[in-house]
């Protein structure tokens, strides 16, 4: 009888191990996206081509807003990649991408305004000019709600680049004929033109860099490099900072 009472204990003992030891079904995880937040008191995303990667660490623009807010401190990201266009906006937005090296997903970061140039030097000219603006039109289209779904405090604003020179576009990296560089600057302007009319269809914020960057209906060129009459020069640099700032506290984006 006490044989069969300790078989029994330990049965039972035996059991109850098991019972505490073996996994039981639980409730899974919640995932919650964690976004990157900068210490600075402002995140601002800057992203384009090369006409953006062009402003570089953007010193001036922190300058700049550094006369209008005082008290405050700025982190600027520049997500301008040279020869890239309208239809790679997206990656950059969802994914990581490698320009000189890895970038994080511009989703990812808890940014407060996100400035988007046109993309207009950097044209679908694989396509004809009517399907090229289409396509750009639903890429801005994709890009804003995606912006807006991921981050809907964060502020969109669309800027227009500096103009293409009708007379020198080009010269000097490219060997153009006239009729050629007329054609190249007729195709950048509509881009750039589609890209403004989205912003004023849609009641975005723009920043018209295009417009004020012309001298008696062509661009001046004091603000664009002798190398190349594309991209911005030092001059240039400060010029777009400059409005891009002004632009920023005079509408009372941040």
């Amino acid at each position: 009888m006490l044989f069969m009472k300790k078989v029994l204990f330990l049965f039972l003992l035996v059991i109850l191990t098991l019972y505490f030891l073996y996994p039981k079904d639980s409730p899974k995880p919640t995932i919650i996206d964690e976004k990157v937040k900068y210490p600075q008191d402002y995140t601002i995303v800057m992203v384009g081509d090369s006409m953006t990667e062009t402003l570089g660490n953007s010193d001036e623009i922190r300058k700049f807003l550094k006369e209008y807010y005082p008290d405050k401190t700025f982190e600027v990201l520049n997500y301008g990649f040279g020869s890239t266009n309208i239809l790679t906006l997206k990656t950059r937005l969802l994914e990581k991408t490698f320009h000189g090296r890895e970038f994080r997903p511009i989703t990812e970061i808890d940014f407060d305004l996100i400035l988007i140039e046109s993309f207009g030097h950097n044209p679908l000219s694989h396509l004809s000019m009517e399907e090229g603006l289409r396509e750009q039109t639903k890429a801005l289209e994709e890009a804003v709600q995606i912006l807006k779904d991921k981050n809907p405090e964060g502020r969109i604003v669309f800027v227009a680049t500096i103009a293409p020179s009708k007379a020198q576009y080009g010269r000097g990296q490219v060997e153009l004929t006239p009729e050629a560089r007329q054609g190249w600057v007729l195709e950048r302007e509509a881009y750039i033109k589609n890209h403004i009319k989205f912003a004023m269809d849609n009641n975005i914020p723009l920043i018209n860099i295009f417009e004020k960057s012309k001298v008696e209906g062509d661009l001046n060129l004091d603000l664009v490099r002798t190398e190349d009459y594309i991209h911005p020069s030092p001059t240039g640099t400060i010029f777009i900072s400059k409005i891009i700032a002004d632009f920023l506290f005079q509408e009372k984006i941040l």
